[in-house]
């Protein structure tokens, strides 16, 4: 039975890693790039631009985090480049540092022009965002790996909530339920990461019990 399941997790995360990492490129080329190549006040409008650069480094900071990401849980990559996968871990960290703490500024200096609502919103995902990526290094520096693991997942998750919010907010049926932004920013950013953190901390805690 544990074969089983065993091959069954292989498969999954075979399909899974490279499809993340095809979701994360697209992002990157689509979303992300266009404000490095385009560095104008019409790319960013006014609402960014006094501010361009805490918007540059969470761009920045969450591209790297998000092509870096798939890698990193690839084990047949960790075991082949051990090296690239520490290497790739501390760009890793240092990515999500500076787009968390600019994503933090970002909240109260640019979110408010919004409302409170999407201001408080932002902060508490860049909060959780930084305070999940340290412990996972807190946990690499313990050698607890298991649980260095767990955080770096569950700090990935955080990072693509950034990637479902603009598929949220893009949705033409987000928008006919909500069809303002200041109706439905705060909910899709909340549904963005806190969801699938919820799902994927009972899978955690559900493989502790056996």
């Amino acid at each position: 039975m544990k074969s089983i399941s065993l091959t069954k997790v292989k498969t999954f995360k075979l399909f899974l890693l490279p499809f993340l990492l095809l979701v994360a490129l697209y992002f990157v080329i689509d979303r992300a790039l266009p404000y490095f190549f385009n560095f104008n006040i019409e790319q960013y409008q006014d609402y960014y631009w006094p501010n361009k650069w805490w918007l540059v480094g969470h761009l920045l900071g969450d591209a790297l985090a998000l092509i870096i990401g798939p890698f990193q849980f690839s084990s047949k990559f960790r075991n082949r480049f051990l090296k690239m996968h520490r290497y790739l871990g501390k760009v890793y960290i240092i990515a999500i540092i500076i787009a968390s703490l600019s994503a933090i500024y970002m909240s109260f200096y640019v979110a408010p022009q919004v409302n409170v609502s999407w201001s408080i919103s932002l902060f508490v995902m860049a909060v959780f965002w930084l305070a999940g990526v340290l412990m996972a290094y807190r946990a690499v520096m313990l050698r607890k790996i298991t649980q260095h693991q767990q955080w770096m997942l569950r700090s990935y998750i955080i990072t693509l909530g950034f990637v479902l919010f603009r598929i949220l907010n893009e949705s033409s049926m987000v928008r006919e339920l909500m069809p303002t932004f200041e109706e439905r920013g705060a909910a899709c950013i909340w549904f963005s990461w806190a969801v699938p953190l919820f799902i994927a901390e009972v899978v955690i805690q559900w493989k502790k019990k056996k």
